[in-house]
């Protein structure tokens, strides 16, 4: 079972990301959207686990204080373009505490460094740098208040990635 835990977005996030995505097709951008309904920000990638109970204990034992949750630029990791997401001290000590919980139960996941940010577009073509920032800047500072996260399943369907909340 593929898995990774996540904070899943309210409607008013992925609307803004959604208009971002409308934008920078208007510039010239294309790729694979990443549909609505897939659109989180990725706080820990396990990969294939054939444990998930014990994964959702260690999800349900990070107590999360409410927060805010914003908006904050655009960039890429080559051709995977993305939403920034304001850095923040709760999200980081989620990301800390969880990680920890995750490596003392010895549960596999991706060390990289945390760098929250939400994917909006697969296999872009074109220039970031073709999106003037003023088009963007109206979406930056949507935000949402997180309250929990959620161990998510991801399936290979027939044309795309479907993710399911366990």
């Amino acid at each position: 079972m593929r898995l990774f835990i996540a904070v899943n977005l309210n409607d008013e996030m992925k609307d803004a990301l959604i208009d971002i995505q409308d934008t920078m097709r208007t510039y010239g951008i294309r790729g694979r959207d990443t549909i609505p309904e897939n659109m989180h920000l990725t706080l820990a990638f396990i990969g294939e686990y054939d444990d998930p109970d014990r994964v959702k204990e260690i999800v349900e034992s990070i107590e999360i204080r409410p927060f805010v949750l914003s908006l904050k630029g655009v960039g890429a990791f080559r051709d995977l373009w993305w939403a920034g997401i304001e850095n923040s001290a709760p999200l980081q000590s989620i990301s800390r505490r969880l990680r920890r919980a995750l490596a003392e139960a010895d549960v596999p996941f991706d060390r990289k460094k945390f760098s929250p940010h939400i994917t909006i577009i697969r296999r872009a073509h074109g220039r970031l740098e073709d999106v003037p920032a003023e088009e963007l800047e109206p979406y930056f500072g949507t935000s949402m208040t997180v309250d929990h996260i959620s161990l998510m399943r991801s399936d290979r369907g027939k044309n795309r990635m479907i993710y399911s909340e366990l």
